[in-house]
């Protein structure tokens, strides 16, 4: 009997302390680990919709958090998207489209997403690019680029060797004859590069990140990761190329006549006519972007790996996504800037402790993580602010939050307004450098440009009224800021 009440009070003190530790978790500040890739496409993760590439660490975060699979990037180049994420409003709103932190156009008085941050109390860190950086430049130089240093208690740069790095290198860009060295920039050079993970510049920013984890784990922290990667030059330990032996790489279709309706300033600006690639060279390049990309998800395994062996992940919010899309070929199209739909569309995954995982198909927009995370962490969102708060999506993935999304390019004069069914892209405020309308069900891969078609006139009208009065919403926001706690 003896035996049995001592059992029952060691049942009852263990209840007791589970309580009291499940209470000051909930007391406790979540924290925020947002990652962010640079140039990653959602075509390019097995979690969404390549079965030929290998990301198992992101897929596992995928399994275990919300993946949101129509999220669009405001601006497809990554100083404007960047700056219009961390400061909460579209670049037609503040004139933000070049290589800044987009400070300089918000003001001093208007707040960040990671200054909200620190000024509620947490440790705010930067670990390389989240604002503006030059890749490889600054990598190169281990420089600060565009950054916004009121954003942050501290901030680290990874620099790198990225194209000069040793090893087996070639030039697939803008060299026919292949017999040009390989050359810095922002061209596609591929370096299949001597040594191991630390020698590069997300290797290192996972090392950081791994320890800025130990050391701040007893205070609220947000953490703000930026991997290079696949940025060009595509650049990694050779050993991430082995699974992506360039014969086996299948691209995508090479549609006769496909640029025969695309509007003249549709043409992307790096093409494989006037990149002069051979379908060789195509191959190269997509293989050697595979397998970036999965050097990167390497270095995010190791961080959220980090967090796990801490005991954090049931009081820290985890975000991976990307500043915007990348094109591999379509449309024998290359990188980024149009607004067609690799272009664009990008991954995001939120992991928030306590729920469960989900896919959800509403449209969503990078600019909706910045009222997100704020509501998530307590803190009062500033009305103001032009994203929208996606949280109900966390507790129900049937949420629609958005009825279409919008993204902008090319200095803030190309348009994009994609819905359920239709993608309308319009150069000039007029229409007067054309137009392109897809059906989005009938021609995912927008090979059909209906803008041309008189029987679509009327489906033409409805797009051209919704980027109005989007346009006309934007332009009106008042930008003030007012934060509080709740």
């Amino acid at each position: 009997m003896h035996k049995i009440k001592l059992i029952f009070i060691a049942v009852s003190l263990f209840n007791i302390a589970t309580i009291i530790a499940q209470s000051k978790l909930k007391n406790k500040k979540p924290n925020v680990l947002f990652i962010i890739a640079d140039d990653l496409t959602a075509t390019a993760l097995s979690s969404y919709e390549n079965q030929a590439i290998k990301t198992p660490n992101i897929d596992a975060l995928a399994a275990q958090g919300t993946r949101y699979t129509r999220t669009y990037t405001q601006y497809p180049v990554c100083g404007p998207s960047r700056a219009s994420l961390l400061f909460g409003y579209y670049p037609n709103a503040t004139q933000t489209y070049g290589y800044v932190s987009g400070r300089e156009n918000v003001g001093p008085n208007r707040k960040s997403l990671p200054q909200v941050f620190k000024d509620h109390g947490y440790y705010t860190a930067r670990v390389s690019k989240i604002y503006h950086m030059g890749v490889p430049i600054d990598i190169e130089k281990g420089s600060n680029g565009k950054d916004d240093e009121a954003s942050w208690t501290e901030r680290f740069n990874s620099q790198g060797p990225e194209w000069q790095a040793k090893g087996e290198a070639e030039l697939v860009q803008n060299n026919p004859y292949g017999n040009l060295p390989r050359k810095g920039g922002n061209v596609m050079t591929i370096v299949k590069a001597d040594g191991d993970d630390l020698e590069h510049s997300d290797g290192r920013t996972a090392r950081k990140t791994s320890e800025l984890i130990r050391k701040h784990k007893n205070e609220p922290f947000f953490l703000a990761v930026g991997l290079v990667r696949p940025h060009v030059p595509f650049v990694a330990p050779k050993k991430y190329f082995e699974p992506y032996p360039q014969q086996q790489i299948v691209l995508p279709p090479k549609v006769e006549n496909d640029w025969d309706d695309i509007p003249a300033r549709g043409i992307n600006y790096v093409t494989s006519v006037n990149g002069q690639m051979s379908e060789e060279q195509e191959r190269k390049a997509v293989a050697a972007y595979y397998a970036s990309v999965t050097y990167m998800d390497v270095q995010v395994g190791k961080i959220l790996n980090t967090l796990k062996e801490e005991g954090l992940e049931d009081n820290t919010i985890v975000v991976f996504t990307s500043d915007h899309g990348f094109h591999l070929g379509e449309h024998r199209f290359w990188m980024k800037v149009s607004l067609h739909e690799e272009s664009v569309r990008v991954p995001m995954i939120i992991k928030v402790p306590g729920k469960t995982s989900a896919v959800c198909n509403s449209f969503t927009e990078l600019l909706d993580l910045y009222p997100t995370l704020i509501d998530l962490a307590g803190i009062k969102n500033n009305k103001n602010l032009q994203g929208k708060n996606i949280r109900a999506t966390l507790d129900n993935p049937l949420t629609s939050v958005r009825d279409m999304a919008f993204s902008v390019s090319q200095g803030g004069k190309s348009f994009l307004v994609r819905t359920d069914k239709w993608a309308y892209i319009q150069y000039d405020e007029d229409a007067g450098s054309g137009m392109e309308l897809f059906d989005m069900d009938l021609d995912p891969k927008q090979y059909n440009n209906l803008a041309g078609n008189p029987n679509y006139v009327m489906v033409l009208k409805e797009m051209q009224q919704k980027l109005k009065s989007k346009l006309a919403a934007v332009r009106t926001n008042d930008l003030g800021i007012n934060y509080e706690n709740k």
